[in-house]
Parts: C-alpha cells; sequence; structure tokens
C-alpha cells in the first residue's frame, strides 16, 4: 500500500465527510432480518457507476443506469432478499416507486437516487413494505454508521464486507474513501460480480471519477472468482460530494488522480477480497498470481481461468498440491503461453518448471494447502507483466446452499 494510503479505523461507507446511512427490517425476508439499506449525501454528489455484462438486467439497475446519466445521485435505496428481476412492467413501476417515494421522503429530486435490488429473481417486490419503511428507514440516517446499513443489503454472506481509507494528496489535504459491498454467490470475473457501493469527500470530475471506478474494478472486482455465474443485479456506484475541498482533479492528467485511483483501487481490492473469503460455503480464500506475462490481458486471462477453474478450486478444498490441473487452467485461457517457459509453485513451493513436474514435499504442500489464504503463482516466462485473481475453495456446503436458495 502507498505511503500517501492510511487505513481509517471507522470501516464503513460514512468514513468521508458529509455522508449517513442507515438499515431497516422491512419484512421482505422471511427471517425478518435488515432487508432495506440507504446511503444518503447531504449534498448532490458526482456519481459514477459499472453494471453486470449480463444480458437480463433488473429492474432497479435498468434505472439507475438512466438516472446516472446526469453524473449526480445523493441516495442509493437497497432492498435484499427480492431482486425484483425478470418481473416486467410492474418490477420497473416498483422500482420507480421506491425512488419517488424516497425523494419525497429526503426532499430531493427523484433522478438523484440510485435504487439496487439482491435475491430472488423472478418474484414480484412486496413494493408495500418498502414503501411504508421508507420514512421510517429515512428516520435512522446517521453518520456514525453501525454497520445497520452493510448489513441490510446481505443475503446469504455470512459477514458484512466493508473498508475505508485515507489519501494524503499533492496540495496536503486528505480525502477519505469509504465503502461496503455484498457478494458471496453468483460471482465470477464479469462486471459487475456484486453490489458496491462506495463514498468519498473527494472533489473529482464525473469523467475523472468514472474512468477511476472502470479501471479499479477492473483490476478488483473483475479478478474474483466464486463459482462462474454473473447476476443479473450487480453493480457498482461511487459517489464524490467535495467535503474535503481538494484543489479538483479535473481529470486524468491531474497530479492527484493517481493518487485518488490508487486509494481507489486499495478499498475495491479489500471488498474484493471479502467477498472471495466470503464465498458460499468457503473455508479457503484463493489467491492466484501471475507474473512474466507480456501483456496486462494475459496476465488477467491466465489468473481469471486458473482462479474459476472448478478443478483447481475443489482440489485447494481436499488440499491436493494438484499442479496438474493448474497447468491445464492455465493452457485453456486462450492466452497463448509457452508450456515450457511455466513455472508454478504453491507459495514458494515449487511444483512445475520450464514444463517439467518437480519432486516436492507433500507433508510441506499439505501445510501450505489448510490455511486460511492460499497463494497459487505462476511465471509465464515470457515479459514484465503481472496480475492477481482472488477465488475460494469449492466445497459440499456451496450445493447444499444453493440447492435449497428459494426455500
Amino acid at each position: 500500500m502507498s505511503k500517501f494510503i492510511t487505513l481509517i479505523a471507522d470501516q464503513n461507507v460514512c468514513a468521508p465527510q458529509g455522508f449517513k446511512a442507515a438499515g431497516f427490517a422491512a419484512g421482505i425476508k422471511k427471517s425478518h432480518k435488515l432487508d432495506l439499506s440507504l446511503i444518503y449525501s447531504e449534498v448532490p454528489a458526482i456519481a459514477a457507476g459499472v453494471f453486470t455484462r449480463n444480458q437480463v438486467k433488473a429492474a432497479p439497475l435498468l434505472l439507475t443506469k438512466k438516472h446516472l446519466k446526469s453524473g449526480y445521485l445523493q441516495a442509493i435505496i437497497t432492498n435484499s432478499g427480492n431482486a425484483n428481476a425478470c418481473t416486467g412492467k410492474l418490477g420497473a413501476q416498483h422500482a420507480k416507486q421506491t425512488a419517488l417515494v424516497l425523494a419525497k421522503e429526503l426532499n430531493i429530486d427523484s433522478t438523484l437516487i440510485g435504487v439496487a435490488s439482491t435475491g430472488v429473481i423472478g418474484v414480484t417486490l412486496p413494493i408495500e413494505k418498502i414503501l411504508t419503511s421508507i420514512p421510517k428507514l429515512s428516520a435512522k440516517l446517521d453518520s456514525v454508521e453501525d454497520q445497520e446499513a452493510a448489513k441490510a443489503i446481505m443475503t446469504t454472506d455470512t459477514f458484512t464486507k466493508q473498508a475505508a481509507l485515507a489519501v494524503k494528496l499533492s496540495d496536503g489535504s486528505t480525502i477519505k474513501i469509504g465503502g461496503m459491498a455484498k457478494g458471496s454467490g453468483m460471482i465470477h470475473p464479469n462486471m459487475a460480480t456484486m453490489l458496491g457501493f462506495i463514498t468519498t469527500d473527494a472533489d473529482i470530475s464525473a469523467a475523472a471519477l468514472q474512468i477511476a471506478l472502470t479501471k479499479a474494478v477492473n483490476n478488483s472486482f473483475n479478478m474474483i472468482s466464486v463459482d462462474g455465474d454473473s447476476s443479473t443485479n450487480d453493480m457498482v456506484l461511487v459517489m464524490a460530494n467535495k467535503y474535503a475541498a481538494n484543489v479538483p482533479i479535473e481529470d486524468i492528467n491531474h497530479p492527484d488522480w493517481q493518487l485518488f485511483y490508487e486509494g481507489l483501487l486499495c478499498l475495491c481490492i479489500s471488498l474484493s477480497k471479502q467477498i472471495a473469503t466470503d464465498g458460499e460455503g468457503a473455508t479457503t480464500l484463493i489467491a492466484v498470481n501471475v507474473s512474466g506475462a507480456k501483456s496486462d490481458k494475459q496476465a488477467k486471462l491466465v489468473a481469471k481461468s486458473v482462479v474459476s477453474s472448478s478443478l483447481v478450486k475443489a482440489a485447494v478444498f481436499g488440499n491436493d498440491a494438484n499442479w496438474g490441473r493448474i497447468a491445464c487452467a492455465a493452457g485453456y485461457a486462450n492466452a497463448a503461453i509457452n508450456p515450457n517457459k511455466l513455472n508454478i509453485s504453491l507459495e514458494e513451493l515449487m511444483l512445475f518448471k520450464h514444463g517439467v513436474p518437480l519432486e516436492f514435499s507433500e507433508d510441506e504442500a499439505l501445510k501450505l494447502l489448510q490455511n486460511k489464504e492460499v497463494n497459487i503463482n505462476l511465471d509465464l516466462g515470457l515479459g514484465e507483466y503481472s496480475s492477481t485473481a482472488w477465488g475460494c475453495d469449492l466445497t459440499y456446503d456451496y450445493v447444499k446452499i444453493n440447492a435449497a436458495y428459494r426455500t
């Protein structure tokens, strides 16, 4: 991490100045757990977003994309327990109603509201529960967030995903960036991969913010994989409200843009690793580190291919140092590697070198694979580019969780 970046003790979206958040149990979930979340900026904020590439897109996502065309958002409301996807015109109406009622409650324009949903697809949203809960949710807004907003966006997650950091800029000012995310299953390297909401008090233009977000997402959320599925609702949104009063970052040539980007990337990587760690049924976080690539694209293709391999994931769960599965996944990555230059290691334990398997201690490999985080390293021997992808092992519990998802 850069010397200009420091972690903040309050790891949430309210760490930057001028933001409040809240969570509420609206009764959408049968469990009666928190299921309605709100993030609010005291002023309209410059905003940017990245959305799922799935051709089947949920109604709230389409509405949020439309609202983002103005370049501003002031609030983001999210419900969990129901995706409001594949729900036709009624689903679109419900998303719009949510924005309109919240806008009236907050006394802002409805186009300044981002709407998100997560949960079961193809079920009509219990809209009355949401609409009647909005005043109670809004009344709970607080700048000292107690995790309720992050809890309210969870589905099969077992813990909240939050992070916050401060970045010292060249003019001596300090900006803060905070974020929360949800994701446990249906996670694959194909943006967006999950729900992620980021706040910052930086003064940055919409164009510079969008470029920074897209680039950060490509090197973080787009590099995680749990099960190979990409959802209908996934998005990452960022709001920048200018409260830090830094010299405005107008474009990517500004000397502070790179510092802002590095801070944003650091935050996104933290959230990404938390998501991968919490993969449904997961017991181990897997990091696939590729070096020696001839291009950034090649490095990413190989890293994604290996971390997405069900056979590699299963081998890690079984504590089996099966380097053959790793080599196989690298070989079908459509990245034109040379197997005679390929090196594969587990942490520092070399398993395969220049196309030839090596003798290694199975006991040492077993100990390494029993760690909560396992690093698989591939050196392609072709260039100077590198990339990392994150994922998790594939366990029996993953099937149990998803076999009974609707029940």
